[in-house]
């Protein structure tokens, strides 16, 4: 008889202190009495200021100064999900359930050598399906596996997602439960979108792609992963009741005629424009340029007299010298914000972006550049309109759909 398995993933504030365990031991407790075997997969404790958090780590050694190599760093930042398996295995055999902790070379992930942001090569099981023959719950460090040179390397940020996603996928799991500190995916960040709804269910897209664009629910590399093994995602709250699922996160369901055109309204904040004119300096030239430099440039519009892209904060910075040292001139505006609308309804229906371009006409918001794809449109304004734009787009496509 096979061997039923629900992954579920307790991220920094579902483990950060003794109150919130404990309600993460019930929605462990609840798995094994309905008749699963679970992987836990856990964050490191707390976030940054909790002396076990990966940031907290890193200051130890001023990150941005450290001498450590990169094996030497993930050496440094493993420990905090490693803390966090062990304690909350205590946690579990306290209480009564028959538990055991792995790291994540132990539970069978193997990685390339690309330390600090390593990518998974295979996840051996074999290890966790033995352990599951005389035990309930088998918790494991996220975020870092093994390295080809046999070193402890991490999966960059978002790493415990993808772990669980990948562990989801090579059990066969039934479902990965994704544990964090909100209720389930909104239409909206409910900080900013003052009348946000909740999302019972959505599409592996659709999330994919609101996570891509600044919703930090789940990391998207993880819904990828999900996706291609069509295992089912949950997004849930760990302070919610044991019967609470969340939002579920699954293949689109193709019967569903009329799918609704816009899921979500996402954002992403910090962000310099830079308009660049071609006649002197070819757009191929250019991103040659910035990509030698390690510069990964967001939200492009190439055109025939100018190419206009969008850096973060901390790279713009490193553009504005590079280009001035390259003599190349630029028009630069600052402190702008991408808000993307979102849906895998929105090709091939009519009058999305007219709709887009009166609802922010009506508070007079300038738009300083658009692009779209088949499921996203992208607005960038200024930061100083976030909050109204973000407001009129939600109640324009979102109110009453």
């Amino acid at each position: 008889m096979p061997v039923e398995i629900m992954v579920q993933k307790f991220g920094g504030t579902s483990v950060q202190d003794d109150a919130a365990r404990h309600k993460a031991l019930e929605h462990v407790r609840y798995a094994v009495e309905k008749g699963y075997k679970v992987v836990v997969v856990v964050s490191a404790i707390g976030r940054k200021g909790a002396p076990y958090a990966t940031d907290s780590l890193l200051e130890l050694v001023d990150s941005g100064k450290s001498k450590l190599s990169p094996r030497e760093l993930d050496m440094l930042v493993s420990v905090g999900e490693v803390i966090s398996t062990a304690v909350f295995t205590e946690l579990l055999k306290e209480n009564g359930l028959k538990a055991v902790a792995m790291t994540g070379a132990d539970a069978g992930f193997r990685t390339d050598n690309e330390y600090q942001n390593a990518k998974v090569i295979d996840v051996k099981t074999e290890g966790i399906l033995k352990t599951f023959t005389s035990n309930e719950v088998v918790v494991v460090a996220g975020f870092q596996g093994l390295s080809r040179q046999g070193h402890v390397a991490t999966l960059g940020r978002g790493g415990s997602d993808t772990s669980a996603a990948l562990l989801g996928a090579a059990l066969s799991a039934e479902r990965v439960d994704i544990f964090t500190d909100v209720s389930g995916m909104m239409t909206g960040d409910p900080r900013i979108v003052k009348k946000a709804r909740f999302l019972k269910s959505v599409s592996y897209e659709e999330v994919a792609n609101m996570a891509h664009e600044g919703a930090k629910v789940v990391h998207p590399r993880a819904v990828e992963i999900a996706q291609q093994a069509h295992v089912p995602l949950r997004i849930r709250s760990t302070w919610d009741s044991v019967d609470e699922l969340g939002t579920l996160i699954s293949d689109r369901d193709l019967s569903i005629q009329d799918y609704r055109s816009v899921t979500g309204i996402a954002h992403q904040v910090g962000l310099t424009q830079f308009s660049i004119s071609t006649a002197k300096y070819s757009a191929d030239m250019l991103f040659k340029l910035l990509a030698k430099n390690d510069l990964s440039v967001d939200f492009i519009n190439i055109l025939p007299e100018k190419v206009v892209f969008n850096l973060n904060h901390i790279q713009s910075a490193a553009a504005k010298k590079i280009l001035a040292k390259e003599h190349i001139a630029a028009d630069v505006i600052s402190d702008c914000a991408k808000v993307s609308i979102v849906g895998a309804g929105i090709m091939g229906t009519p009058g999305i972006t007219a709709k887009i371009v009166t609802a922010l006409a009506k508070y007079g918001i300038k738009i300083l550049q658009t692009t779209d794809s088949y499921t996203t449109i992208w607005v960038l304004v200024s930061q100083k309109d976030l909050g109204v734009a973000v407001n009129a787009l939600h109640d324009t496509f979102l109110l009453g759909a």
